[in-house]
């Protein structure tokens, strides 16, 4: 199988958000040498959110796509390689570990660290991209603080959905939760919590079909019992606009050799960053379903590079 044209690594990290910079900041520092592709949106999803106010450290607060320089400069200082490039294909049946590069190029690596997160899921309506940063988000924790005193709208009927809703009703004047069907999938508890929130007020049976506001969100155009001979149009005044259908996690190359839950997000044995696949890690957002925080992706970045280095001396490579 192995070709000498090959690159060979002992390291290879994929994707460049917090766990992705994080991991190669230890890594480097280990003497791992280790070489990090930046996949399709480098930087990963903080680069799309304007201001980051709960990473510590920055107590003025910072902008996500400065806050991903700041990782990816001090992971260069410790001398990692750090490369444009998608991985498009793996190949982890057995060590050196084969990985394709933009569908060309080979990699061979002894450890791999995946860290290639999730994708909100949008509506697919032109204006989520119109007010991308200006009244849109996919997450409530980062940008629901700007909305203080403010009507907002979430859309989903989850446990995501309602407990974003029941976070922003604590911050918000008041809160719509868009449902697309007549009833909550969320659990029993996470709905009676919606029900018992008082400025939470449940739109059931409503598509969101548009935006509109001059300089940012000033409202959404809605359809009631959609498709149907009783369908009405209704608009609604809100400040802010929140997705809350879900992520999918980017883990479809390395379906065929670790495990995954069935939305995608890769298993790994709990309390570490380990796979079932020795020598091979997962961190950051693509293995974790709760938290989804730039803080926790890095400390699982960390344990994944501190794990590799601890792999690679006892097979004393």
């Amino acid at each position: 199988m192995s070709n000498s044209t090959n690159e060979k690594v002992r390291c290879l990290i994929i994707g460049s958000g917090p766990a992705g910079y994080t991991a190669a900041i230890y890594a480097s520092r280990a003497n791992l040498s280790p070489v990090l592709y930046e996949g399709i949106q480098p930087g990963g999803q903080l680069t799309t959110t304007t201001e980051v106010e709960n990473f510590p450290g920055y107590p003025e607060g910072i902008t996500g796509p400065e806050l991903m320089e700041d990782l990816k400069q001090q992971a260069l200082r410790f001398g990692a390689d750090i490369r444009f490039g998608i991985a498009t294909e793996t190949d982890l049946s057995a060590a050196p570990y084969k990985v394709t590069i933009d569908g060309e190029k080979v990699i061979e690596t002894e450890t791999l660290i995946i860290a290639t997160g999730a994708t909100a899921k949008y509506l697919g309506i032109p204006d989520e991209q119109k007010y991308a940063g200006m009244g849109v988000s996919a997450c409530a924790t980062c940008d629901g603080f700007f909305y203080r005193k403010k009507v907002v709208a979430v859309v989903g009927g989850g446990d995501t959905a309602c407990e974003e809703a029941v976070y922003l009703a604590g911050l918000a004047k008041q809160v719509y939760l868009i449902v697309r069907k007549s009833y909550l999938r969320a659990s029993k508890v996470m709905q009676e919590r919606v029900f018992n929130t008082p400025n939470i007020m449940v739109l059931f049976e409503h598509n969101t079909i548009g935006l509109f506001g001059e300089n940012g969100v000033e409202g959404a155009h809605l359809v009631k019992r959609m498709g149907e001979s009783d369908e009405e149009k209704v608009d609604i005044a809100i400040d802010g606009f929140f997705l809350a259908i879900g992520h999918k996690p980017n883990s479809d190359i390395f379906k065929p050799w670790i495990e995954t839950d069935e939305v995608g997000y890769i298993k790994t044995i709990p309390g570490t960053p380990r796979t079932k696949v020795a020598g091979v890690f997962a961190a950051g957002d693509v293995a974790d379903p709760h938290y989804r925080q730039a803080i926790t992706a890095a400390g699982t970045g960390c344990q994944a590079a501190i794990e590799a280095e601890r792999y690679l001396s006892e097979i004393g490579k």
